[in-house]
């Protein structure tokens, strides 16, 4: 089960992640260049390294989520490893799981496409405001990500935190582009 989520979620942000890097050619734009940028922005040798570690945490953790609920979805003896064990989660029932997985898989989706959406939004609209907009928007997106893959094993909410961060950080760079050049 994991390998085959691993393998979907890997997809998924690896379509993002070309989508978003097909629209941040435009750093090279003469527009780019002439922004004012504040004194926080780093390098930006930085932005592939951070952003290449948090679509991987993102790929490998969502994987483990979407393993885990469905493990819950058909409680029983469950093959892990070399051993077998079996799930028992008290309060939630096999429909529930499965309606978690759901709501988990479309908070995936819509994060994702919140995420290459910025970049068209910034680098080829040059839109600094619905830019700002967007990246809160990815901020409470991913935060709400944190949140379910942390209702399936909080080990998994944690492994997300610093993707969380990020697009904190990122809502907070995106706001003073903007009040700088607006």
């Amino acid at each position: 089960m994991f390998w085959t989520n691993l393998l979907k979620t890997t997809v998924q942000t690896g379509a993002a992640a070309a989508a978003g890097t097909a629209a941040s050619a435009g750093v090279d734009s003469p527009w780019y260049r002439q922004l004012r940028k504040p004194e926080l922005q780093p390098p930006a040798a930085v932005f592939p390294v951070v952003w290449t570690a948090l679509y991987t945490d993102l790929a490998v953790t969502s994987a483990a989520v979407l393993t885990e609920l469905q493990r819950q979805t058909a409680p029983g003896l469950h093959r892990r490893g070399p051993r077998v064990r079996t799930i028992r989660r008290p309060g939630r029932t096999p429909s529930e799981a499965a309606r978690h997985e759901l709501g988990y898989r479309r908070a995936l989706a819509l994060n994702l496409a919140l995420n290459a959406g910025w970049s068209w939004v910034f680098f080829t609209k040059h839109h600094t405001a619905l830019a700002t907009a967007t990246a809160a928007a990815l901020t409470a997106s991913t935060a709400d990500l944190a949140r379910r893959a942390a209702q399936a094993r909080p080990r998994h909410g944690a492994a997300l935190l610093p993707y969380v961060g990020w697009c904190g950080f990122a809502t907070v760079l995106s706001a003073r582009i903007h009040r700088l050049n607006a």
